[in-house]
């Protein structure tokens, strides 16, 4: 019978009774009967997306924001101002800075299983109200000591946002419809790379006595992140069971729509047996993998101004050159999910023809003469296709992991690795190597091939289970699980518990099917 025991004094004869802290939260109105067309479904969905989407991208834009406002501030005067040392800088601008890695990564286990206790909508907003506080208190500081303690505050916070959304897509969203919203609220992420390059060229011209313009940028940024966090917490919902949008009918068709999924929407007990199963399951570490071995080159982006400052741009053409860069990764990003979204079975094979531009940029790095600025410019610009495949890489883990503990820990695991994986680039570019920065640009093809080795394996590995899934007879172990009510006149009743509803991992659920 798996992880539940008959926990009533009381014996069925229908089946088994289940502690209702075992089953996952949509399983009561899983029972309600309700009528759910095509038109139905449709309505639903729209309505989930209107109140759920935007909210979803402008945090992820506002996050964007933050952690590349040191790199445009320093355009601004924050080096001279707070006395900064070039290593002291490098530690902690934007996303390359190591401080902020460090900090996202010992957090990163403990916000996921924070996001698991508590109503996510709820502490995702303070985490966002906390990162906003941090970010204003950048202007307060005068040097490298007071920097490092707010980027410190930054990545520990930021370390909910990413996975709180991949939960939140899970419970409120099919799992071909989790491709497309996970890459609409990653791809307003690179809207931050346009606003940011604007804003911090705005603020250029402010000229406040006492008040330097880089200070301005903190605090302008600071304050869009604050009023996130309130619209946040009074707006964005804790999961479908309690969205405060949705009628009662609408919130049992809401559940009821995502039972193919076979994951359900949440459970609130954290199950050590459910760790240790994501912990052994060799698809948690290939999907780590590939999201280590694909940020370490993801470094490139990171070094984009210093890289065409390098080629003789000044400081206003790099900043408006880097505008570029966000369109494009909006474009790769979105054409990226739909294609996949479209054709079943194509995560695998669109996540490797979105990696094979960034291949092509390696050898014109490396190849193309240094007086051809124009091609090197544009062999930086390839590299942003690269980013549909980790987008898809975050869809693709969610819709393949069952079990509510199992998705946190997988998360986690994979985030962590996320990290190792930019905080690793961080030593790439190294002065020896300046201009050309071969050995980077090797480094860069030599982890793009391992991401689409991976990417084949993951996809063999996952085949190769359905298939021998198909082949079983029907796993009934879980066909008769109920839990105990009380119904109006106080008599305890047995109500049984859809097995999509039992929070059976991708596992011990025979019926999962893992997308291709």
């Amino acid at each position: 019978m798996g992880p539940f025991s008959d926990t009533s004094d009381e014996k069925y004869d229908r089946g088994v009774s289940v502690d209702v802290k075992e089953v996952d939260t949509g399983a009561q109105l899983a029972r309600v009967s309700v009528i759910l067309d095509d038109v139905e479904r449709l309505r639903i969905r729209r309505k989930i997306d209107r109140h759920l989407l935007p909210l979803m991208c402008s945090t992820s834009r506002v996050q964007s924001m933050d952690k590349t406002t040191l790199a445009y501030a320093a355009i601004l005067g924050l080096e001279t101002s707070t006395h900064l040392t070039t290593d002291q800088y490098t530690w902690l601008s934007g996303r390359l800075g190591m401080v902020f890695f460090l900090s996202y990564l010992l957090l990163q286990y403990p916000q996921n299983l924070a996001l698991q206790r508590f109503p996510v909508g709820k502490w995702m907003s303070l985490n966002i109200f906390v990162w906003s506080v941090a970010l204003c208190c950048h202007a307060a500081c005068t040097n490298f000591a007071g920097l490092f303690v707010c980027r410190l505050i930054l990545g520990m916070c930021e370390g909910a946002i990413t996975t709180g959304f991949m939960i939140v897509c899970s419970m409120f969203y099919t799992r071909n419809e989790q491709i497309v919203r996970v890459g609409y609220w990653l791809a307003d992420d690179s809207t931050a790379i346009i606003v940011t390059a604007l804003l911090s060229f705005g603020t250029l011209h402010i000229h406040t006595k006492g008040f330097e313009p880089w200070k301005w940028l903190m605090i302008i940024t600071g304050f869009f992140t604050l009023l996130t966090a309130i619209a946040f917490f009074f707006l964005f919902p804790d999961s479908p069971t309690s969205a405060w949008f949705l009628t009662a009918d609408e919130r049992a068709k809401a559940v009821q729509r995502i039972k193919e999924n076979q994951t359900g929407v949440e459970n609130k007990r954290f199950k050590k047996e459910q760790m240790i199963e994501a912990i052994m399951d060799p698809k948690t570490w290939l999907f780590a993998l590939f999201s280590a071995l694909y940020n370490v080159p993801s470094s490139v982006q990171n070094q984009f101004q210093i890289i065409l400052a390098s080629f003789g741009f000044n400081d206003l053409q790099t900043t408006l050159l880097s505008c570029v860069t966000g369109v494009l990764a909006i474009v790769v990003i979105i054409t990226g999910v739909h294609i996949a979204s479209r054709f079943p079975g194509s995560i695998a094979w669109v996540g490797i023809a979105y990696l094979l531009p960034d291949l092509l940029a390696v050898f014109l790095a490396n190849l193309l003469p240094w007086s051809d600025r124009v091609g090197l410019l544009c062999a930086i610009w390839l590299t942003a296709f690269g980013g549909a495949s980790f987008v898809l890489s975050l869809a693709w883990v969610s819709q393949t992991t069952a079990g509510h503990t199992k998705r946190v820990v997988t998360n986690a695991i994979m985030l962590s690795a996320f990290c190792i994986g930019n905080a690793t680039g961080f030593f790439m570019w190294q002065a020896k190597y300046k201009p050309r920065n071969h050995v980077p640009w090797i480094v860069t093809g030599v982890c793009h091939v391992s991401c689409i080795g991976l990417f084949l394996a993951i996809r063999v590995l996952l085949k190769a289970r359905n298939k021998a899934r198909d082949a079983e007879p029907r796993d009934v172990s879980y066909e008769s699980m109920y839990i105990v009510n009380l119904d109006d006149d106080g008599k305890r009743v047995e109500v049984k518990v859809d097995k999509e509803f039992l929070d059976l991992t991708d596992k011990q659920n025979r019926d999962f099917r893992y997308v291709l």
